[in-house]
């Protein structure tokens, strides 16, 4: 148990207790809502080079299992808590939080006031941090923590993706081809329950290769950073839009917008957690969702563009959900897959298959 020290580039500084590896990371921090599912945050990719803190103050009573994950590792630069619980009850887990975090060299720190830092983050903005355990001099942090360029402008996605095509399920009457961005598990296993057979490849396949396998419908998946540094991706989407039919989930939904000819903007502060509330603007129904993204879809630059809106964020008014007008297309900037949180929107998947459906006939 070493001290450890969070400093965001504004100069604020939180001192805390090191509970996990030693060592320095740097990235953005941001505040996660959950109240549960800790390990699924740690192993979502979307959350690549972010410094991630639990505004639910005891974390780690259930533990670590091997089935809870969303991917082969763990994607956060360092994890940020006020306690963590000192007993490990689950008839499934295998680690203690601490345990897991020491065995993939993660940096955690504990018995900050993250009611604060959440309350500092909400008003000034997600920031550049540093978290360190082995270097407590804030002038030289602070000197260091200049030199990290932040997620604006990078591609993280090249960070994330797989290097080459694989299977992750060859039944189902459904041939659907998913560009990974950083996909979770979560999303596959909700297309082969949904009778697709899911072939996974890199973000950086072409348009030529994807039309080639003439999939029944392509998915756009989650991951981190700027999308607009995405360029390849964007422009292998261009080249397809009019050929299948495809659903796009979070930064896939931001890539769409791109590749339609909009624009995104980066949030103040991001929306992370599994209680987002958003609106169906069609049944004026509301459903509660997980979230994970610090970019959005600017709704003003898809106007003309054959878009529609289909659904907004409660807490903001941004756009969380839009369709093509014309071909089968469709997206959401919330997870419906969920893990964690609720399984309100998992029928968007049904929706996906229906879409593929139509268009065979």
């Amino acid at each position: 148990m070493k001290k450890a020290i969070l400093l965001l580039e504004d100069g604020t500084k939180f001192v805390g207790t090191s509970f996990a590896s030693e060592g320095e990371t740097f990235g953005e921090v941001v505040f996660n809502t959950s109240m549960t599912g800790y390990q699924e945050v740690l192993t979502d990719p979307s959350y690549k080079e972010q410094l991630v803190a639990m505004t639910y103050p005891l974390i780690g009573n259930y533990g670590i299992n091997n089935e809870d994950i969303e991917s082969h590792k763990i994607w956060v630069s360092a994890f940020i808590i006020k306690e963590l619980s000192s007993i490990t009850s689950n008839w499934r887990s295998s680690l203690s939080l601490g345990q897991y975090l020491v065995k993939n060299n993660i940096i955690g720190i504990e018995g900050i006031d993250t009611r604060k830092l959440t309350k500092h983050i909400r008003l000034a903005g997600a920031m550049k941090a540093v978290l360190s355990t082995k270097n407590y001099d804030t002038a030289i942090l602070a000197a260091k923590l200049k030199s990290y360029p932040g997620l604006v402008g990078r591609d993280l996605v090249k960070l994330v993706t797989c290097q080459k095509p694989y299977w992750f399920n060859k039944n189902g009457k459904f041939r659907v081809l998913v560009l990974d961005c950083g996909v979770k598990l979560n999303i596959l296993r909700l297309l082969a329950k949904n009778n697709c057979s899911v072939f996974v490849v890199p973000a950086f396949t072409s348009a030529k290769d994807i039309i080639s396998s003439n999939p029944d419908g392509v998915l756009l998946s989650n991951g981190p950073g700027d999308p607009a540094a995405v360029t390849y991706a964007i422009e292998t989407i261009k080249n397809i839009i009019e050929r299948f039919p495809i659903f796009g989930i979070c930064l896939g939904q931001q890539l769409l917008g791109h590749a339609f000819g909009g624009k995104t903007y980066k949030l103040k502060f991001g929306h992370h957690g599994a209680n987002q509330p958003v609106m169906d603007l069609k049944t004026r129904k509301v459903a509660i969702t997980s979230q994970n993204h610090g970019f959005c879809a600017d709704i003003a630059s898809l106007k003309n563009k054959n878009i529609e809106i289909t659904h907004i964020n409660l807490n903001d008014n941004t756009a969380e959900g839009m369709a093509h007008r014309k071909l089968p297309i469709f997206s959401v900037q919330y997870h419906p897959e969920a893990s964690p949180g609720p399984h309100d929107s998992s029928h968007l998947f049904k929706h996906f298959v229906n879409l593929m459906k139509n268009n065979k006939k």
